[in-house]
């Protein structure tokens, strides 16, 4: 019987993110496209740099409902009609607004992608903003709002930001608005803003998918590079993001009765322009709250038995950004859970041992290509980097810079983002738990 050799296992090549072949539109509209062998389900990003601070204070939420109103019917077409264009040749044609901007997303069979085109150009240029489907889409937003005070987890994020920001911060109210602000908006608001700020101006195109990239240059610059680039303009105001001064908050949102407590507790963290690079956060983030392995449910869930998982991680925006930990747990452990969430946290900064370093350097560089192995994958990350003004080149420089971070590049970018004043945001029953919670000492409560 002749005996095999064992293989040697060896440590995967580097992994780059997909390079795209960029190219400019008539307009001035920069295209890149991101040829993925295989994918025969394109995915186009239409991103717009259009920051929630643009919109009216008195009618904030404005552009999230033009968002979901542009395709709500056209100067061309009946809103039937257009949702009948749309399922007739396959396409999946959705937008949002983020705090940083809008962004216009498809999903089509590379073969289709001339009629989506035309139909993405279609809504980008000429919405009609019926009064009843604006109506209708404010009234399924003033639903929601109800819907996200009434859910635990909802509410806690509302309240986070509303305590962590600066009142004067776009960021410290919801992006899609407020009941008040929500009410007021109505179709003529929704041309208006349209008019002023959805142009071809700070506009990007981003494909991805089985496709020949001149093909693409071709069909995108006979559709949305005839796309104007002039707005009526108007100034916004406010800032973006600013934090409030002073130290650590506790905020508890009182549900009488609740047999569970939602906890959000966070603070400042850096933006992906960081120096010393962004590799460093996201292996902290799976170290310390990612996994189901990480140091808080360690704690939390497999040694106490408080809660059925916590996640956290850092979340860059534009300048700044987060840390935010968050879950739930059983309501009479509130007190204690808070006090182990707040000692795990302080823990990190004692350092991590080698084996945790290779286990969330490995983690994050070894599954890089399946987390963006499909073409909606690769266009949504590029259009998120976009919204911040990068490239895609920055997630192949982490994933480059992971390969030598160490032990101490961990620990210093801990240091400089792990210890600063900490709001915390509870959801649960304050008359059974606030006496408690006070009683730790982190900092006055205050019941809303």
């Amino acid at each position: 019987m002749t005996s095999l050799e064992r293989p040697q296992v060896r440590p995967p090549a580097a992994w780059s993110f997909p390079d795209p072949v960029d190219t400019t539109l008539r307009n001035g509209i920069p295209l890149s496209v991101f040829h993925r062998p295989g994918q025969h389900v394109a995915s186009v990003q239409v991103v717009i740099r259009l920051p929630a601070t643009l919109e009216p204070a008195d009618r904030e939420g404005l552009a999230t409902i033009v968002s979901r109103t542009m395709d709500e019917g056209t100067r061309s077409h009946t809103a039937d009609e257009f949702a009948g264009l749309l399922d007739g040749s396959g396409i999946a044609l959705a937008a949002s607004q983020t705090l940083l901007g809008l962004t216009v997303q498809l999903e089509v069979a590379t073969g289709a992608l001339r009629p989506a085109l035309e139909l993405a150009l279609e809504c980008l240029s000429e919405p009609a903003f019926p009064e009843e489907e604006v109506s209708r889409h404010v009234a399924q937003r003033l639903s929601d709002i109800e819907r996200e005070l009434a859910d635990p987890g909802s509410r806690a994020a509302l309240e986070w930001i509303d305590a962590y920001y600066d009142p004067t911060a776009r960021a410290s109210r919801p992006v899609a608005g407020r009941t008040a602000t929500v009410r007021a908006i109505d179709a003529a608001a929704c041309r208006d803003f349209h008019a002023a700020h959805v142009t071809a101006d700070g506009a990007r195109v981003l494909v991805a998918g089985d496709l020949d990239a001149a093909e693409v240059h071709a069909a995108v610059d006979a559709t949305l590079g005839t796309w104007s680039t002039t707005g009526t303009g108007s100034a916004g105001s406010g800032v973006l993001d600013l934090p409030r001064a002073g130290g650590d908050r506790v905020v508890f949102v009182h549900r009488p009765g609740s047999v569970q407590t939602q906890v959000q507790l966070g603070w400042g963290g850096p933006s992906r322009r960081v120096d010393g690079g962004w590799a460093p956060y996201p292996v902290l983030a799976y170290l310390v709250g990612g996994s189901p392995g990480a140091r808080i449910d360690r704690v939390l869930r497999e040694d106490k038995g408080y809660t059925y998982g916590f996640g956290a991680g850092f979340r860059p925006r534009g300048a700044s950004g987060t840390f935010v930990a968050g879950g739930s747990v059983r309501g009479d452990v509130t007190a204690p859970a808070v006090e182990l969430l707040w000692e795990v946290l302080d823990g990190v900064a004692d350092g991590f041992t080698q084996e945790e370093l290779r286990s969330g350097v490995d983690y994050v560089g070894m599954t890089a290509p399946g987390r963006y192995a499909t073409a909606d994958a690769v266009a949504d990350e590029a259009a998120a980097l976009a919204l911040d003004g990068l490239d895609t080149g920055f997630v192949t420089d982490y994933l480059r810079d992971l390969r030598g971070l160490t032990a101490d590049d961990l620990a210093q970018a801990w240091a400089r983002w792990g210890r600063q004043p900490r709001t915390l945001v509870l959801v649960g029953d304050a008359e059974a738990h606030a006496d408690a919670v006070r009683a730790l000492g982190r900092s006055d409560v205050t019941v809303v």
